[in-house]
């Protein structure tokens, strides 16, 4: 069920039965030479969407912009401060709150939003603990990173070893290979590839990953690949949701 294919109608109904919500997010950043600038968003809003459909949730719009300062050297990206992310996310789950949901699980795509989701969901308890919202007391918050799925960690390593990396990596290639079969792209990659070096500011991350990739090889990706991801995340977050749901 999605929040933007529904009725209010159908929204009261769903919130007598459940108070849970999950809201993908994910960036508009580069990926390297072949990964897509939307891989973030793509892969979080996907496999948000089949957790809805497992655990019978309500999936909200994807968040498709995050906190990708550091990558604003390459063309195209697009990026929130983290001051107005923050502000973004509180404004989704008053106004959500406001309706009657009191648990939020945000499914994320992107290792840069993970700092800032929780200064939010801080800022959030606050905010609604200062408007004295009715249920805002119950409000929880909780952010799953399917990329850090144990799951899914131990089939990248299966598959890729260290050439998975930490940035446009295979794995996440992959997931958008399988979700999008007609935009695989093709570049050259050089063997040689950085990594290790610490994140400061764009201009420093250009100068020190120079086609936008840390330590991968996403050559090894194949749609097929991206379809065990799917799985694996998806069933992973299904349980976690259910979890936090169910929990006091």
């Amino acid at each position: 069920m999605l929040l933007q294919l529904s009725t209010w109608s159908e929204v009261e109904t769903y919130l007598s039965q459940s108070q849970g919500i999950i809201l993908p997010i994910g960036s508009t950043e580069q990926h390297g030479p072949t990964g897509l600038i939307g891989t973030d968003a793509i892969c979080a809003e996907v496999i948000s969407k089949g957790v809805g459909e497992t655990a019978e949730a309500l999936v909200g719009p994807t968040i498709n912009v995050g906190m990708a300062l550091h990558h604003t050297g390459f063309p195209g990206t697009i990026s929130l401060r983290p001051s107005t992310m923050i502000q973004v996310i509180r404004d989704y789950i008053v106004c959500l709150t406001r309706s009657g949901f009191t648990k939020f699980f945000l499914i994320n795509g992107h290792g840069g939003n993970i700092a800032t989701l929780k200064a939010a969901f801080s800022e959030t308890y606050a905010h609604l603990a200062d408007l004295n919202i009715a249920n805002g007391e119950l409000v929880k918050c909780k952010v799953g990173n399917w990329f850090m799925c144990s799951s899914v960690y131990k089939l990248a390593k299966e598959l890729y070893g260290d050439e998975e990396g930490s940035h446009a990596t295979p794995s996440e290639v992959a997931l958008t290979q399988y979700v999008y079969p007609e935009a695989i792209k093709v570049a050259p990659l050089s063997e040689d590839v950085a990594s290790g070096y610490p994140i400061y500011g764009a201009a420093n991350f250009r100068y020190r990953y120079p086609d936008g990739r840390m330590g991968s090889n996403p050559a090894l990706a194949t749609p097929e690949h991206g379809k065990q991801f799917y799985e694996l995340a998806v069933k992973e977050l299904s349980n976690s949701y259910l979890q936090f749901i169910n929990s006091d």
